[in-house]
């Protein structure tokens, strides 16, 4: 079942904060939509999670495949 996720939630999920969860919607790593406030469905974020995993988020305009050096 899908459902609407407030940023906070999606931040909680994804284990960062909510500015992070904001600059990712705004680089359009991560889809988004507005019903009074910012909102983000269950089902994108399981797609975004699948599309970069593996990679370096901490800057959403400069991704970078994880390296198996940089993972330990």
């Amino acid at each position: 079942m899908h459902e609407l996720l407030d940023v906070s939630e999606v931040a909680k999920r994804l284990k960062c904060n909510k500015n992070t969860v904001y600059d990712l919607i705004k680089s359009g790593r991560l889809v988004g939509l507005k019903l009074g406030r910012m909102k983000v469905s269950t089902m994108e974020l399981d797609d975004f999670m699948r599309r970069y995993a593996g990679h370096d988020l901490t800057d959403p305009n400069n991704i970078r495949q994880l390296e198996v050096a940089s993972i330990r």
